[in-house]
């Protein structure tokens, strides 16, 4: 009960003002970057120790990054999952793992009680710098992962999603699902997670997140005793990067269902492109704002062809995907997807009204305050900030950024980077 009663505590408190988050930034004695806010009025803090261990750094061995995040917490120093399980239960703390393309995180939310958070510390502490990665766990894990691999070969839209990444990025290391694939999977030991674990959860290659009632003395002491224990190591290699020059391919994959699921998309952009709020703000009006974007008034108002049809943006280390996507009838996927690719032309060669540019603006500044109303939704911008190497006042100048957007620099962003003609489109379905 006490795990609900902090997550209800997180609802119902926040930040005073997102203006007063200041970020403040310091090393620690082995070099690891420390990203700290203090929030004062609850007796709670959230940690997250984010590594560039995503699965971009798999290599030949995709899925290794995930499998090796998840089996952090089934066995550290003397405890196995069910005592550390308990641990973290008996002071109310919530602890997670977590693993994307890019990176590969740990987190802890935790009361500040001292006693409570000694042993909460102690146990993060522990299983960062002491996994023990035994068979039993390991082989668990790995047919776990190897079930939900093959049913996820059952899924058209998981089909779709992988097709499509791998039409967009060829040989990049974004190409491959997070998870991994049966073949690459199957033929991995518990060595294979020992050798990917020494080699990138080092201290010079993590980074510290802490955002709640601690002071920063506390703090320092905090990140210091997270990373002490970890070896030095070393940061790996920059990834490499993406070619923008991709012509368009259209595919589609035979599957047995009523409903066919398209993606269509090409190369985006990374956390720092100088265009962000100009993509940020029109893709808002183009398909990110839902009902009243114009992929959904075109594609479902007026032509009935799609329960939905949206895009987003997903912004990288490196560029990441521009991707526009709907489910429709397998009778209706061609008028669909000719819907959607029109309805992008003409955003790209007129941009969207003046209208549509000042109620996205009212839209995305009148909510910004909510997405980070908690200290754990502000702990995981402030990691996106650390990990991407975002000015440190980003939250501050956001809604600046976005309030400075015209129709023009969105028109001219997109016509410079968003080529139809570019355009992958993957349809997985029955015949249509």
């Amino acid at each position: 009960m006490r795990i609900n009663f902090i997550g209800l505590l997180f609802l119902l408190f926040s930040q005073s003002s997102f203006s007063a988050a200041k970020i403040e930034q310091w090393k620690t004695s082995q070099g690891t970057p420390v990203f700290y806010i203090e929030a004062t009025g609850l007796p709670m803090v959230d940690i997250q120790v984010v590594f560039d261990a995503g699965s971009a750094r798999d290599d030949h061995q995709k899925g290794i990054a995930a499998l090796t995040s998840l089996l952090l917490d089934t066995g550290a120093g003397a405890w196995n999952a069910d005592e550390i399980a308990q641990r973290f239960e008996s002071v109310g703390a919530q602890f997670g793992t977590s693993v994307s393309r890019d990176n590969a995180s740990v987190s802890l939310r935790s009361l500040t009680d001292p006693k409570l958070l000694n042993k909460a510390l102690l146990t993060m502490q522990t299983i960062l710098s002491q996994p023990t990665f035994n068979k039993n766990d390991f082989q668990r894990e790995k047919n776990r992962t190897l079930a939900g691999l093959k049913h996820r070969e059952e899924s058209p839209g998981a089909i779709a999603s992988i097709e499509f990444f791998k039409a967009i990025y060829k040989n990049h290391p974004y190409a491959h699902p997070t998870e991994g694939n049966i073949e690459t999977v199957s033929g991995f030991s518990e060595d294979d997670i020992k050798s990917f674990y020494t080699q990138y959860y080092v201290s010079k290659n993590a980074m510290v997140v802490i955002v709640g009632d601690m002071d920063k003395q506390q703090a320092m002491a905090t990140a210091e005793s997270l990373v002490s224990n970890l070896s030095s190591g070393n940061a790996p290699s920059a990834l490499p990067e993406v070619n923008l020059v991709s012509k368009g391919s259209n595919k589609h994959i035979e599957f047995p269902s009523t409903q066919t699921h398209v993606l269509a998309g090409l190369i985006g952009m990374d956390r720092k492109d100088p265009n962000y709020f100009d993509f940020y703000v029109g893709n808002h009006i183009l398909g990110g704002s839902g009902l009243v974007s114009q992929l959904f008034k075109e594609v479902r108002e007026k032509k009935g062809l799609a329960y939905s049809a949206s895009s987003h943006f997903s912004p990288m280390l490196k560029k990441g995907p521009f991707t526009m996507g709907l489910q429709t009838r397998n009778n209706q996927t061609k008028q669909a997807v000719d819907v959607m690719q029109k309805t992008l032309r003409n955003f790209v060669s007129h941009g969207p009204t003046e209208e549509e540019l000042i109620a996205a603006k009212k839209n995305i500044t009148g909510g910004f305050a909510i997405r980070f109303d908690t200290n754990s939704k502000l702990t995981s911008y402030v990691a996106m900030i650390g990990f991407y190497k975002l000015p440190l006042d980003y939250l501050d100048a956001f809604q600046k950024k976005v309030e400075a957007i015209t129709v023009s620099s969105i028109k001219n962003a997109f016509q410079k980077r968003i080529k139809p003609e570019n355009i992958h489109t993957i349809t997985v379905g029955g015949k249509n």
